[in-house]
């Protein structure tokens, strides 16, 4: 059971259900946490056969005949993992550290002030009789980066038997999931991201692991991913009163992120960010106190005294100097850097075709499409395989997809058993009632938008492996978030590492605006979509909305204005820059104003 580490101050966020699958078997060892989705059983079934072949392991596959088999399978591809990285770990501390080996390659990527990198050196330029010691301290320090694992809590259908009964609650696709980690050998987190499930929440209590031991440790950690301060604090307490306790908050940007993007109501990183700085040390406590009393109530132990709450940032970060002062200025614990280890294929599984077709793109093919079943706006690339495949299908009179997985089957408007919005079986009857004229032109365009993410979300990692997905289906639907649109090109791990460091800088297009403007524009864009929905007899909830939504927005800028006077962010070239963008979006919100006159 592996230790999470501390070797480094960003971590990889789950990408799709296949770009991070097998992240931490290429990078645990150099100590760097990542994010594996569980949502895709049948994804982590084949890549547990793929990758057991590869490490020579047995393997022996889990059949859907199989009760429980959706846990079973989440819980042997984790074990899976825990074992080749353990093996990895080993190998390392026993190879010859006086050769250049896979010890070498850790400390090269390490940060500057590392405490390991410093032993290194130390040992490398030691006396043979003090050698041994220092491998032993080093040793004492070296961890593997943390095998997370990420749980989508809208993705949460109820299941049926072979006979079409409905299973009991515990069998839904998001307990399930919880159930094959809490079962795992993995020593690591859940990161649970998409709002509040209860369900899911409380299923949680059924696990010890969840719960410190004797000696006040947790085995299974719980992250949320949240987009603001309230939500935090809600979700944080709800849990505590369980005896849950939260170990990390994961700040994501609401637009500025990849795959689903949750827009709040205009309030922006910035000040989001400072929100958490300023109340940092009453959330804390404030669920501290519930936890401890929950657990009191069971009769457990309660949480040492050093048991803290880490607060990390992820969404468009892009430059050291961003990265720095995010984690500096708004005193984080982290970050996570996500699309930019899209193009680095030492780091994640994503196809050739795919890397080639992400370098070519222009920033205009990054967008905000409607094609998650979901319901919630999605990311996507639109010169993807998945794109054209979903295009093709449309041209040829058979709109939709195969639905084969069924993760994302919600919708009962036409069937008793739910069916996916992305399917061919809705679709058609969608455009049956088109051409009756019962829906409009702009619905059947939104409607054929949906596109099938549980196969092209799946089919890159199999790809990746020189691999064929389950019945041919290799269309990839990629989720990049809008800050790759400025990376190009293919770049090894130690190259991103580097530059997320500042030992190197990699050359961005020249364009890119800062992470905090970036997000602000994304923003002024989504809120002129909305007017534009808006219709001669808009209700007066909806002129609120966007009323509030302005008023955030403008708030927002009004804190980044502050900021870039009186804090050294960048060079003056860049705050600059930084002052003018933020003017121009002023001007963007001001000139939407009269409309709600």
């Amino acid at each position: 059971m592996l230790q999470p580490s501390g070797l480094h101050t960003f971590h990889i966020p789950v990408m799709g259900l296949g770009y991070t699958v097998d992240t931490p078997l290429k990078v645990a060892k150099f100590g760097i946490s990542s994010v594996v989705s569980i949502m895709d059983d049948f994804l982590l079934e084949d890549m547990r056969k793929i990758h057991s072949k590869k490490l020579d392991l047995p393997f022996y596959p889990i059949s859907d005949s199989e009760e429980d088999y959706r846990a079973k399978r989440v819980q042997a591809y984790l074990d899976l993992l825990d074992i080749a990285i353990h093996a990895q770990m080993e190998e390392m501390k026993s190879e010859n550290w006086e050769k250049d080996g896979k010890m070498n390659q850790l400390v090269a990527l390490l940060p500057q002030d590392s405490e390991v990198a410093r032993l290194f050196k130390e040992f490398r330029l030691a006396d043979p009789s003090v050698k041994l010691e220092l491998k032993a301290q080093i040793i004492r320090l070296l961890t593997p980066g943390s095998i997370d694992v990420n749980i989508m809590t809208k993705v949460d259908k109820l299941n049926y038997d072979k006979e079409g009964t409905e299973l009991p609650r515990e069998y839904s696709d998001a307990l399930s999931a919880l159930r094959g980690f809490a079962k795992s050998k993995l020593r690591a987190s859940v990161v649970f991201s998409a709002g509040m499930n209860p369900a899911l929440y409380s299923y949680a209590e059924q696990f010890s692991d969840f719960f410190p031991d004797e000696n006040g440790k947790i085995k299974k950690r719980i992250i949320l991913k949240v987009s603001d301060y309230r939500s935090a604090l809600i979700q944080g307490k709800f849990l505590a009163k369980k005896g849950l306790w939260v170990s990390e908050f994961r700040i994501e940007s609401g637009l500025n992120c990849g795959g689903h993007a949750f827009a709040t109501d205009g309030f922006l990183a910035g000040p989001i960010l400072e929100d958490f700085k300023t109340n940092r040390k009453e959330l804390i406590e404030t669920i501290r106190q519930a936890c401890n009393q929950a657990l009191s109530e069971k009769g457990l132990s309660l949480l040492p005294e050093n048991e803290s709450i880490k607060i990390t940032y992820q969404g468009g970060i892009g430059t050291a100097g961003e990265d720095s002062f995010l984690r500096k200025h708004y005193q984080l614990d982290g970050t996570g850097w996500g699309s930019p280890f899209l193009l680095v294929p030492e780091a994640t599984s994503v196809d050739e075709e795919t890397i080639q077709r992400i370098i070519e793109a222009k920033k205009s093919d990054f967008f905000l499409s409607h094609a998650s079943p979901l319901g919630v706006p999605f990311n996507n690339l639109r010169t993807s395989s998945g794109e054209t495949q979903r295009l093709e299908r449309i041209e040829k009179g058979r709109p939709g997809s195969p639905c084969y997985k069924k993760f994302l089957t919600f919708s009962t408007e036409f069937t008793e058993k739910p069916i996916c919005t992305a399917s061919r079986q809705y679709q058609n009857l969608k455009s049956k009632l088109f051409n009756e004229g019962k829906i409009s032109q702009k619905e059947m365009t939104e409607i054929l938008e949906k596109d099938c993410l549980c196969e092209g979300l799946s089919a890159p990692a199999i790809l990746a492996q020189g691999e064929t997905p389950r019945r041919n289906l290799k269309a990839v639907t990629i989720c990049p978030g809008p800050n790759l649109a400025y990376f190009k090109g293919v770049f090894s791990l130690k190259e991103m590492v580097d530059h997320i460091y500042g030992k190197i800088t990699l050359k961005l297009d020249s364009d890119r605006p800062h992470v905090f403007v970036k997000e602000a524009q994304l923003y002024v864009d989504y809120l002129k979509k909305e007017f534009q929905k808006l219709i001669p007899e808009a209700s007066t909830k909806q002129e609120a909305y966007l009323e509030k939504f302005r008023k955030n927005l403008n708030l927002g800028l009004d804190y980044y204005r502050d900021l870039v006077n009186s804090i050294q962010m960048d060079s003056e070239e860049i705050i600059e820059k930084m002052k003018n963008q933020l003017e121009e979006l002023r001007a963007e919100i001001e000139e939407l104003k009269p409309v709600l006159g």
